[in-house]
């Protein structure tokens, strides 16, 4: 691919990164006219949306609930463009998680209001007044999902569209107001039932300090509207069907290469450089891949003005501006389980998190999933998913290699390859694992004995396989001054850089927040080319196969395990 600035338009661009932000971009790129290519590292499409074979069995490491899953919304629009869904079983479960105490106790987070009221009320009938104020606002957030904008990014919305934008939010206006300013923290220290108090912040799986109770009551609507289920065929799945809808457009991937730098001409971007010396030429270039080594290290700090310098060089190195990476542990199982439930954070006590190397918060989340993906799995086994947020930094200190080297095996360049971190680093990922094992088999009886697949990773894991920053797997956090700072920078200049023309970024350094904010950046990016090319935006749903269909299953309610109660 080339192309010349000087002879014409722009109808040629380089997209940096298959996950899915890469491939949004290069779907909608398609849609409106523009040769498109995506270059990615790795061998496989997707990015964090990722899962791998070990043993038989297909280990799912992302999409445990995928916003925009079904319809009543703008989110579930860009999906069917994407031809993310189409011809595939969405699973929906009536409880969103279970979060259980140390003392076995558990609350069942129910996405329909209706049926969590009472099983508040029931567990602490003294905070039924704190209870009705949270399901109320639900409520109202079931509603107001018909009308969040997902599809035209706020910078290039003129005035009357922002106007008729928030005008459609005037319904539900208390409710938004509210959950905005409160931190959930502060939320759940009001409840009576130290339960409550607890299980709250843990409603999303893991505990968000920064977040406010908004981001918890739009997952729970989504859920209760069946717009966040899980889609047959899993997180690969996911990827490699919008890679599919991408090669009908007619876009071009190449797998195991490389970008090492942008090349930049008279302030524009007109090409990559790539680890093999080589060189691609474009009219635009688009990075879908981690910010800070695109902005560091492809640009060399360049072109990075004095706000979106201070991000990448100050406000990232400071605590809580990106999301966490995870340590996860994957079992594969001889036998089924059935009494394993599809998700459970377990609140833990200390001496089980001193253990766990790197762990931010005394808890983990605990997935059979198999009952997510049991298409992924030989009939008869069971896959168990055991995750929690961890820190990098005790990881490094372990650490006595490279975190990643580009290695030629058979003529060719592979970038992914398992490195050497040395013996302190294993011995940190098998005393977690022994210790993940030892707390499942006290709870599943016979569980250690029928293992059959282990799997283990660490932050070090990602950065290996995406090259993220820290081993995070969603990049900016929201509601925190990095994440803020962003919005306004892109609602303000777009997704590009002060001073470098034809280039542009997108995925999710290029918004906050998860797989649907990666696929709507793909989207939005194209809509900021298409301005800058003074050319109409044009995209369309993918036909080549039927809508989506919808099943829910049931969660029953367990008793609290004898070996859990508490003397």
């Amino acid at each position: 691919m080339s192309g010349d600035r000087s002879s014409g338009p722009r109808e040629t661009m380089i997209i940096i990164g298959a996950g899915l932000g890469g491939l949004s971009t290069g779907c909608y790129a398609q849609m409106n006219g523009y040769r498109t290519r995506v270059l990615e590292m790795h061998e496989i499409p997707g990015g964090c949306c990722t899962a791998w074979e070990r043993g038989g069995f297909t280990l799912d490491a992302c999409v445990s609930w995928l916003l925009g899953s079904g319809p009543g919304n703008e989110m579930h629009q860009i999906w069917l463009e994407l031809g993310a869904l189409q011809g595939k079983e969405i699973r929906h479960f009536d409880v969103f998680n279970i979060v259980r105490g140390t003392d076995g106790r558990a609350v069942h987070f129910y996405s329909d209001p209706d049926r969590l009221e009472a099983h508040l009320i029931a567990i602490s009938p003294a905070d039924a007044r704190l209870v009705r104020k949270f399901c109320g606002q639900l409520r109202s957030f079931r509603k107001a999902l018909a009308v969040y904008p997902f599809l035209k990014p706020v910078g290039l919305m003129g005035r009357r569209e922002r106007w008729r934008m928030l005008a459609s939010f005037l319904p539900y206006f208390n409710a938004v107001r509210t959950t905005i300013t409160v931190l959930m923290t502060d939320f759940s220290a009001r409840f009576k039932d130290p339960l409550l108090r607890e299980a709250f912040n843990f409603i999303l799986y893991e505990k968000h300090p920064a977040f406010p109770v908004l981001p918890f009551h739009f997952q729970l609507a989504s859920h209760a509207n069946l717009s966040a289920g899980v889609p047959e065929g899993g997180s690969l799945g996911l990827a490699e069907s919008i890679e599919a809808r991408y090669r009908r457009l007619g876009g071009e991937v190449s797998y195991n290469t490389k970008v090492e730098s942008v090349i930049v001409e008279d302030d524009r971007a007109v090409g990559v450089r790539l680890s093999d010396g080589g060189e691609l030429r474009a009219d635009i270039v688009v990075s879908a891949c981690d910010g800070y080594t695109t902005t560091m290290k492809f640009l060399k700090g360049a072109y990075l003005g004095d706000d979106y310098r201070k991000l990448y060089t100050e406000t990232i190195h400071e605590p809580g501006m990106v999301f966490p990476g995870y340590f996860t542990l994957f079992l594969g199982l001889s036998r089924p389980f059935p009494e394993g439930d599809p998700c459970t954070t377990h609140l833990i006590d200390e001496t089980l998190a001193s253990e766990l190397t790197g762990i931010r918060h005394p808890s983990i989340n605990v997935q059979f999933r198999s009952r997510h993906y049991p298409e992924l799995s030989p009939d008869g086994t069971t896959v168990v998913y055991a995750t929690y947020f961890c820190d990098i930094a005790p990881w490094r200190a372990l650490d006595e290699g490279p975190e990643q080297v580009t290695r030629t095996r058979g003529g060719q360049e592979l970038h992914t390859l398992p490195v050497r971190h040395g013996r302190g680093y294993y011995a940190a990922k098998r005393r977690a694992r022994e210790a993940l094992i030892g707390f499942l088999e006290q709870r599943h009886p016979g569980l250690r004995d029928a293992i059959v697949v282990r799997d283990v990773s660490s932050p070090l894991t990602q950065v290996r396989y995406t090259g993220n920053y820290d081993g995070t797997v969603l990049g900016w956090q929201p509601f925190v001054e990095s994440g803020e700072k962003l919005e306004e920078l892109v609602k303000k200049h777009g997704p590009g850089l002060p001073g470098l023309r034809d280039f542009y970024q997108s995925g999710v350094w290029a918004t906050t927040g998860g797989l649907i904010r990666a696929a709507a950046a793909g989207r939005h990016v194209m809509q900021f080319v298409c301005r800058d090319d003074g050319k109409p935006f044009k995209a369309s749903l993918d036909d080549t196969a039927p809508p989506p269909t919808h099943r829910v299953v049931p969660v029953p309610i367990r008793p609290t395990a004898p070996t859990e109660r508490q003397p």
